[in-house]
């Protein structure tokens, strides 16, 4: 078959079929509308973040007491050090 003979077929089947022609058309529409607002989102929430993050500035040091340990070594629970 020739690519004319293809399309002649599927747009018959298409007109033939036109529930499922329309609900398949809908739920693609809405399928590509739930991915274009998911992106969106993400985006929006990493620019909000890294704006947050940028506002702190770059002279600020957080210091959180708790058991840290890397690689199986503790570093210890809250433990005062001086300098």
């Amino acid at each position: 078959m020739n690519l004319l003979a293809i399309l002649k077929v599927a747009f018959r089947a298409l007109g033939r079929n036109k529930l499922r022609t329309a609900l398949t058309m809908l739920g693609i529409v809405i399928g590509v509308g739930a991915v274009i607002v998911l992106v969106s989102i993400g985006q929006g929430a990493q620019s909000m973040v890294l704006d947050q993050i940028s506002s702190m500035g770059s002279n600020m040091i957080f210091i959180m007491p708790g058991n840290m340990s890397f690689g199986g070594a503790s570093m210890g629970l809250g433990a005062a050090s001086t300098l």
